[in-house]
């Protein structure tokens, strides 16, 4: 009866529907039907989060790029307007150290990867070309790399070299950067390409080097002229972290006295960078000392001497022949004036001319002095302090004049004070106003962002796994009991003569076992109206099992 039953239960369908295969096929089908919608709840759940694993880039490589994933048996999806590229979030790391491995993205710019690929038989200028579209490929991207720029282009004119020295000429660079939003390149920064680029390229000087913005703003010109008449920014940040640091000294040292928070200290540095040297030589003579220091001395002596003329009165006397020379042993020659007078003729005067010349050079005092000034000094400090009311049994009292004298010879010490170079301290003594801090009211726990993303993963799994147990025990679990209870072999149901239970277990649940017997007849009764068939199996096994 129990197969009785469930035929009677069974909708009522019609040909293919109504026999007994047909039931068990649109079953199967069924049950595979929820297990399409099971498994398709399921992989919903399991979606992956997906990352963004490049974003700006060009198109040849996003088609690269796209390329090399698919090899790769990587999912990926695009962002919203195609900006980026998005794979799941445990595989963005391995996927970009694989697309580096290759070489992608490459910036939309060549470098000397050109080169790699040089055919064969290709002319000198192609050579140089495609050197000077790799050369400012390599610009390109090493520009990139610096923070605020997001895109760069180079363009290089490179003259022809020439053995004329003449007709030589310098070679000059171009740069166009284009800067993410709200970005912008201080001197400094604008500076480092220009040497960057000037450096990058042979016999290429400083000044040939041009850098406009995408908003055609000439950025070279400006660090140059700022740098060549004012201050660079090292300067400024010199300037800055010298009066910091003399503001920190003050507080630090008078912080201990009046209590934390209690001192405010600024100062004012005014720094000389200008560059100066001086070299001096002096020279005056050595007049003190005695005698005089003598450095070098020349003296020469030259003398003509001629031949005897005539002298003496004309005569006789005069005419005659000198006496023969006498040379005595022992006794001095007489004295040319007594030979004269013994012979009675004046003596002969000596002929020729003597010339005497002498140069001295003394020492002179000689002094050389080089002063090179050091930049950087400092001219002139101006420091100002303000120092609370001190705080005692609750009450603020000014300071006193002791009090405020310790503090100006503390604050005095601590900046360096110099009365000569015209340094200024001005000490005040004012209650602080009281600063009402902002109450930031807190954020609720169910407000948070992580507990939002909390609730939503779990929302995400509970829906999940709702949908999945409404399937399994509104659909698939009634189909598998119904197709099991059709592929049942007859011997497996019970025989008429049973207990009634059996039969109740089916049927309606009566009071009366007379009022289950007439249920259970009517429902045979349409059984066999229905399936004749069936109805004759049923018997044919009943008659099988008492033979």
């Amino acid at each position: 009866m129990n197969a009785v039953a469930e035929s009677v239960r069974a909708p009522g369908l019609t040909g293919f529907a109504q026999t007994t295969a047909g039931r068990n096929f649109f079953l199967m089908l069924g049950v595979a039907a929820i297990i399409g919608v099971m498994s398709a709840v399921w992989m919903w759940g399991r979606q992956p989060d997906y990352r963004v694993l490049f974003s700006n880039f060009s198109d040849r490589d996003g088609g690269a790029i796209v390329a090399s994933l698919q090899q790769m048996n990587v999912p990926y999806k695009f962002a919203e307007g195609g900006g980026a590229i998005l794979v799941p979030a445990e595989q963005v790391h391995d996927a970009r150290l694989k697309l580096a491995s290759q070489g992608l993205p490459k910036g939309g710019s060549v470098g000397f990867e050109l080169m790699e690929n040089q055919k064969l038989g290709v002319s000198q200028f192609l050579e140089q070309i495609n050197f000077q579209r790799a050369l400012e490929g390599e610009l390109a991207r090493s520009i990139q790399a610096v923070a605020a720029v997001q895109g760069a282009r180079v363009h290089l004119a490179l003259p022809k070299s020439t053995v004329f020295v003449r007709d030589q000429q310098k070679p000059t660079a171009s740069v166009l950067l284009s800067l993410h939003q709200g970005r912008t390149l201080d001197r400094q920064q604008v500076s480092a390409i220009v040497h960057l680029v000037a450096s990058s390229v042979p016999d290429l000087p400083v000044k040939n080097v041009t850098v406009v913005d995408q908003n055609g703003n000439l950025l070279s010109e400006a660090g140059d002229r700022q740098g060549a008449n004012g201050l660079d920014p090292s300067q400024l940040k010199y300037v800055h972290e010298l009066q910091q640091s003399i503001a920190r000294r003050i507080e630090s040292i008078i912080t201990p006295i009046v209590g934390p928070g209690n001192v405010r200290a600024e100062a004012t540095a005014d720094v000389d960078f200008s560059h100066s040297e001086q070299a001096a030589e002096t020279y005056k003579p050595n007049q003190g000392a005695n005698p005089p220091a003598v450095r070098s001395q020349q003296s020469s002596e030259s003398q003509n001497s001629g031949a005897a003329g005539a002298a003496g009165i004309p005569g006789a006397l005069s005419n005659q022949p000198p006496a023969p020379a006498t040379a005595p042993l022992t006794a001095p020659p007489p004295a040319p004036a007594a030979a004269g007078a013994a012979t009675g003729a004046p003596a002969a005067a000596p002929s020729g001319n003597t010339q005497r010349d002498s140069t001295v050079n003394y020492e002179v005092d000689k002094t050389i002095r080089y002063v090179q000034q050091p930049m950087g000094g400092i001219k002139r400090l101006s420091v100002a302090v303000v120092v609370n009311y001190k705080m005692e049994a609750g009450k603020a009292r000014p300071l006193t004049d002791a009090e405020k004298t310790q503090i100006g010879d503390l604050v005095r010490e601590a900046m360096g004070f110099n009365k000569e170079r015209g340094d200024t301290l001005n000490v005040v003594n004012s209650p602080f106003a009281g600063v009402e801090k902002e109450v930031i009211p807190e954020v609720p726990l169910w407000k948070r962002p992580e507990t939002l993303d909390l609730a939503r993963e779990v929302g995400k799994y509970l829906l999940v796994a709702a949908l999945l147990a409404y399937l399994f025990f509104a659909f698939l679990r009634p189909m598998l009991r119904r197709i099991a209870a059709e592929v049942a072999p007859p011997s497996a149901l019970p025989a008429p003569e049973e207990d009634d239970d059996a039969v109740v277990r089916i049927g309606h649940m009566e009071s009366t076992p007379e009022e289950r017997r007439r249920i259970n007849l009517e429902a045979a009764r349409q059984l066999a109206r229905q399936d004749p068939k069936a109805v004759a199996n049923v018997v044919k096994t009943w008659v099988d099992r008492n033979e």
